[in-house]
């Protein structure tokens, strides 16, 4: 890893030499031409001060009864040229039916358009279940009335707190996150863990400092469930990535916040999976804890190498609704023949990212990474509304429950990659 970081710096050393624009960066982004590129943060603790239902686990019927690790909504500002973009990343199973009521909430208040914000979810599933529904659970409700007051805070301190940064990215690869689709003798699927199955390794790592080098943030993205923990566990937990943007934080400073978002990652879970606890027996390192360092661990290492940095980036941002095709219901004639999902896509210079409202299956996000036009793509899942699983089409032949569950009908994901390569295509 420490030999291709250093070719990739004498790379970027040798273009810069010939004054090539760094990973094909268009001669728009340069600061002669207004796009100097502004950042701010604000961190936000959103953890539940009473007992919640917890999300996740349809079975899970009893109330929160502790905290482990404290969740945090971490929100990222972005103008330059007279755009903005703004990330929320929070330790939570994601926004649904909340989606836009805070979204549009946040956009009224800012002036913001609705491709211009990004809320996503790392999907916890020992975290509250967000519902602003009338017949929700009383404490459910409350806490998240309580969010959206706070994001709506959050936001407003982020954005009056932009300032002149310099950005660099990174990538590295991590083990923790398995593809779960086990293969039963009879040839059934059954969720389980599959260690020959494909999985998404990258993690990618945007770097964000002050002019005179100071960093401020680590944003990162990784595919992999938050379900170390099972339904037995009551504890509320950030789960692995929440553990990990802890960490990160912990070893980076106080100074630094870590935006975590949850890559394509449908089909994939922690190595260790469903666990009742945080087993502390006999020095025993519990195993969300485990995971999490390990996955910190490998975002320190690339943020450090992060040499490489650039004070301008232009910004652009684009929401769509794509109507699917959708699943033949048995004995619905009636049913609608597509179901939505919300799809936004941005770039921030030649760093681009894709939301997608839905739990991205891991091949459907590293096809539209492998077809992106920009070298470094974000694939966020858990962003901007909630669709149900959304699976490759060769998979339906083999079922197991993530074709079971799905809404869309096999043609689905190929009309995604498709559009969402169009939608990058137009940003270019």
């Amino acid at each position: 890893m420490a030999r291709c970081l250093f070719l990739f710096s004498a790379a970027l050393s040798a273009v810069l030499a010939l004054g090539i624009p760094v990973s094909g960066q268009a001669p728009a982004d340069s600061a002669q031409s207004g796009n100097v590129l502004k950042a701010g943060l604000a961190k936000l603790d959103i953890t539940p001060d009473k007992p919640v239902k917890m999300s996740g686990y349809s079975g899970r019927k009893a109330e929160s009864t502790g905290v482990h690790d404290r969740l945090s909504a971490r929100i990222t500002a972005f103008a330059s040229g007279g755009r903005r973009l703004v990330l929320v990343s929070t330790d939570l199973i994601g926004f649904y039916d909340t989606y836009e009521p805070i979204r549009d909430a946040i956009c009224e208040r800012y002036q913001l358009k609705p491709g211009e914000i990004l809320l996503t979810g790392t999907h916890t599933h020992s975290g509250p279940s967000p519902t602003l529904s009338a017949d929700g659970y009383p404490n459910n409700v409350e806490y998240t009335q309580n969010l959206k007051g706070k994001l709506l805070e959050g936001v407003g301190r982020a954005l009056e707190a932009t300032s002149p940064v310099e950005m660099g990215i990174g990538r590295g690869y991590s083990p923790v996150g398995v593809n779960r689709r086990e293969r039963q003798p009879d040839g059934s699927i059954k969720l389980g863990r599959n260690p020959y199955g494909p999985t998404d390794k990258e993690v990618l790592v945007m770097k964000l400092a002050r002019p005179d080098g100071a960093p401020v943030a680590a944003l990162f993205d990784y595919a992999t469930h938050g379900t170390s923990l099972g339904p037995k566990n009551l504890q509320i937990s950030g789960d692995v990535l929440g553990l990990a943007a802890q960490w990160v934080e912990k070893i980076l400073g106080p100074n630094v916040t870590a935006p975590v978002f949850a890559g394509a990652s449908g089909n994939i879970d922690p190595w260790f999976r469903v666990l009742p606890s945080f087993e502390t027996a006999s020095g025993w390192i519990p195993e969300p804890e485990l995971l999490g360092i390990l996955l910190g661990e490998e975002v320190v290492h690339v943020f450090r190498n992060i040499k490489t940095t650039s004070s301008s980036a232009a910004i652009a941002s684009e929401l769509a609704t794509l109507e699917l095709p959708a699943k033949k219901s048995e004995g619905r004639e009636d049913a609608p023949p597509t179901k939505p999902l919300n799809v936004t896509v941005a770039r921030i210079g030649q760093i681009a990212l894709v939301g997608v409202g839905c739990e991205l299956l891991t091949e459907v996000g590293m096809e539209i990474k492998e077809g992106s036009p920009f070298e470094y793509t974000f694939v966020i899942s858990h962003c901007n509304g909630k669709a149900g699983y959304l699976p490759p089409k060769h998979l339906y032949e083999e079922g197991g429950y993530e074709i079971n569950s799905t809404g869309f009908a096999p043609e689905a994901a190929g009309i995604l990659v498709k559009e969402s390569l169009r939608m990058l295509s137009d940003l270019r």
